[in-house]
């Protein structure tokens, strides 16, 4: 009885922790070099250094805040912010739940201008400046890196979109949603989603096994109900075959000389996890994990055997890369 009753406690905690804005952290807004206004968030730390931590396509800062709240109690100034066209960073369709992009230029814009306008901020402060993203912002952030509009001193990719997963495999895949966003609106959803519990549960095991984790998802929409995003558009889809297939290809990973962790979870089922490692091989400066059977998607918001050795594996990588 008494055991149940610490993991009881425990796991109150942990929701707690991540459905609770935390005392001395700040939302606001920041302007592109376009004017385009994103939402952001900080947390100053106790002078570690800072780290940029970025979520994948329809995420919001909220999600991560377990993930920040470790990588916090570690001395680090955290910092995040939603993506042009989602979460509380407006919109790019005239569908608010539709995510749409026709080319993630401007994504990766975004991120290289916030990440110069972010180090200016720190100019002088001892400390490096790490960047940590997921899925999406994991694609993002390689491009950002061989473009040289970021160069961060370390990097961790979690499960990073290098190329997306199909049924009918990538050139096929490519091939089908080039041709549906050039037939009709290009912006229209992708696919429906369906409000039954069977369709919910395909795309929670899609994400993570914590059920707990994914149910955070729907706390926040519930109270803020203009940052959920739903399906992308015909046209993100074509653009991310088109961006990863370009990414694969780019020469220039052999010369990345940011220190990289990425993790990596065999069985994704949303991306391409053997794009990720092709490309990883070809990093000359990075350290991979590999997560099997026992993580889905979102390998920081899985259960807790996987997501404490994900935080031990970024812990060392970042005390040994970015001391």
């Amino acid at each position: 009885m008494a055991c149940e009753n610490v993991t009881m406690a425990m796991m109150l905690d942990s929701m707690a922790l991540r459905r609770t804005i935390p005392a001395g952290a700040t939302f606001s807004s920041w302007q592109a070099p376009d004017g385009w206004l994103h939402r952001r968030f900080d947390w100053p730390g106790a002078g570690r250094g800072r780290i940029l931590v970025q979520g994948g396509r329809a995420d919001i800062v909220e999600k991560y805040l377990e993930v920040i709240a470790h990588l916090h109690g570690r001395g680090w100034s955290v910092t995040a912010f939603d993506w042009r066209g989602q979460g509380g960073s407006g919109r790019l369709s005239a569908d608010p739940h539709v995510g749409h992009a026709d080319d993630f230029g401007a994504l990766v814009s975004d991120l290289g201008a916030f990440w110069q306008a972010w180090t200016a901020e720190a100019a002088g402060q001892a400390g490096p400046a790490v960047l940590l993203a997921h899925s999406m912002g994991g694609h993002l952030a390689l491009r950002a890196m061989l473009d040289g509009l970021v160069v961060p001193d370390a990097a961790v990719l979690v499960a990073p979109m290098v190329g997306i997963r199909s049924p009918l495999g990538s050139r096929i895949g490519a091939w089908v949603a080039g041709a549906l966003a050039r037939t009709g609106d290009p912006a229209r959803a992708a696919w429906r989603v369906r409000p039954d519990q069977r369709s919910a549960g395909h795309r929670q095991r899609l994400l993570t096994h914590s059920v707990e984790r994914h149910g955070d998802e729907a706390w926040w929409y519930g109270r803020q109900p203009e940052l959920l995003l739903g399906p992308p558009s015909w046209a993100w889809v074509r653009e991310a075959f088109r961006s990863g297939a370009v990414l694969q290809a780019d020469p220039r990973l052999a010369a990345l000389a940011v220190p990289v962790l990425m993790l990596v979870a065999d069985q994704d089922g949303l991306v391409d996890s053997a794009a990720a490692l092709r490309l990883a091989a070809r990093l000359p400066d990075v350290e991979l994990v590999r997560f099997g059977a026992e993580s889905a998607h979102e390998i920081l918001r899985e259960d807790d055997a996987v997501r404490q050795r994900a935080y031990a594996a970024i812990d060392s990588f970042l005390d040994e890369r970015a001391a």
